[in-house]
């Protein structure tokens, strides 16, 4: 009898110091989730970090930035992530979230990064404008220029689009409604191209209700097959693309550019999608990145200070820093005081 008991005491005090362990193990890591296009930035930063710290390397996890954004506005707690990563800025609902749930945020912008329309080498090169974007992926189009009359989107080819571009089959794969890439990309992209029709552009300034009805004929994405939702995993899309050379593919620059012995960038507006030319501006469709941090897990995990430290570190975010290797393209000088200025000091982001 007593050897029974002494047996499942020490299988009762394993366990307990398993769990323990575990529980420890999950106090101290970070947990990162968010955008795929962050993800790379967020992942090098990680590795960089378990290298030279005495921390754990925090657990990375592409969601997506509207998917991260859920998660890490759905409470306070070791079972919720620390940090989210977006390619575009908190919504204000997703704020209201967080804040309804007594989560308080610290905003980090990061960089910029373009988002590029690209297609296998093998293929031929685009040259398009935002016109083009919207004609082929709209789901519903003006009849003519000075006409709000809409039809459902008959454009097959990119020739139907534009007499100057090739007689192939529009193939576009993109990112679905939970990224951050495809809000930045409608807002950037469709808007600009819509706008090129008189009635739409004068629908947009005419109300508050027109505003929103512009948008929604300017966003609304075709579902007949032209455009297909490929998901969040950015790499995958990159394979398709080489199986396939008439596709284009929708991700941001930095993928571009780890894959520019397979991949070219279609001009948009006749800019090319080059490093400088996202970071003067010139390039059209480009957007701000950024992570967020749970304020409220700071004093629990001071490792997310350390973290955050070394992610807007010179080494990192500056122009010869690490992620400039990999495509990000860095904050101008005065942006980038102010970012470290704000973590320095914990400053909380209010919407």
């Amino acid at each position: 009898m007593k050897k029974l008991l002494k047996k499942i005491t020490f299988i009762v005090s394993t366990i307990s110091l398993i769990t323990l362990s575990s529980i420890s193990y999950a106090e101290d890591q970070i947990r990162i989730v968010g955008s795929s296009t962050v993800f790379p930035f967020s992942t090098a930063v990680a590795e960089e970090f378990g290298r030279s710290t005495k921390f754990k390397t925090p657990i990375v996890e592409s969601t997506g930035s509207g998917g991260g954004m859920k998660l890490f506005c759905s409470g306070i707690g070791f079972e919720y992530p620390d940090i989210t990563n977006a390619s575009r800025r908190i919504k204000q609902n997703e704020y209201n979230t967080c804040s309804e749930n007594g989560i308080r945020i610290i905003e980090v912008k990061v960089g910029y990064d373009g988002i590029v329309l690209a297609n296998s080498k093998k293929g031929s090169l685009y040259n398009l404008t935002t016109r083009d974007i919207y004609l082929a992926l709209a789901k519903e189009i003006p009849v003519n220029d000075n006409d709000l009359t809409l039809i459902d989107n008959p454009n097959k080819t990119w020739k139907d689009v534009n007499a100057e571009l090739p007689n192939i089959k529009i193939e576009v794969l993109g990112p679905p409604p939970t990224s951050g890439t495809r809000d930045a990309f409608v807002e950037l992209a469709m808007d600009s191209g819509a706008k090129s029709f008189t009635a739409l552009k004068d629908l947009r300034s005419s109300s508050k209700e027109g505003k929103a009805e512009f948008k929604r004929i300017a966003r609304t994405i075709r579902e007949d097959g032209s455009y297909i939702e490929a998901g969040e995993n950015d790499n995958l899309i990159v394979q398709k693309l080489e199986a396939n050379p008439n596709a284009i593919g929708i991700f941001g620059y930095s993928f571009l550019e780890q894959n520019s012995d397979k991949l070219q960038g279609s001009n948009v507006n006749g800019v090319e999608p080059e490093f400088e030319k996202i970071l003067s501006g010139d390039y059209v469709i480009s957007r701000s990145l950024y992570f967020y941090i749970k304020k409220n897990h700071i004093r629990i995990k001071p490792s997310l200070l350390n973290f955050a430290k070394e992610f807007t570190s010179e080494g990192a975010m500056g122009f010869d820093g690490y992620l400039a290797d990999k495509g990000l393209i860095p904050l101008s000088e005065n942006e980038y005081e102010e970012v470290k200025i704000n973590i320095i000091n914990l400053v909380e982001l209010e919407l």
